[in-house]
């Protein structure tokens, strides 16, 4: 769309997760993973990496990946070093923290969105309960987990 944009390598799938595959517990890789499948746990890159949830595929916990190809579901927060791209099937219940970002018409994000520049940090999760206060004086509170 832009032209010279850099694009997440989205060539090289060194882990698929099928459809029919459920996986419980934190899961850690490198290069590329394809997730068509559920997942209960968090989602963590060691080093440069690639993921890709289809619009069939689900993850219930945190994701820290620097390139992030979303169309399916995502209960958790998502942390973005490089680049997340939304894609139209996109659902993410959760912040999604990221450098850049392309989002599709159709997809939804049901939390904050958040900048953070290339040479800053990524936020540490924490297991603190955030705490809400609307307008009405009323404090909500939103477990993190």
């Amino acid at each position: 769309m832009l032209g010279s944009r850099k694009k997440c390598n989205t060539s090289k799938i060194d882990t698929l997760i099928g459809a029919d595959t459920e996986i419980q517990g934190d899961l850690h890789f490198n290069g590329g993973l394809h997730v068509d499948g559920r997942m209960r746990g968090n989602v963590i890159a060691e080093g440069a990496a690639v993921l890709m949830l289809s619009e069939n595929g689900h993850i219930e916990g945190d994701v820290r990946v620097p390139g992030i190809v979303l169309n399916g579901t995502v209960i958790g927060d998502v942390y973005a070093s490089e680049r997340v791209e939304l894609a139209a099937k996109a659902r993410v219940t959760g912040n999604v923290y990221y450098n850049l970002i392309e989002m599709a018409m159709g997809a939804e994000v049901n939390g904050k969105l958040v900048h953070h520049a290339a040479d800053q940090d990524m936020p540490v999760a924490t297991d603190e309960p955030e705490v809400i206060e609307p307008a009405d004086g009323n404090a909500v509170i939103a477990s993190n987990s």
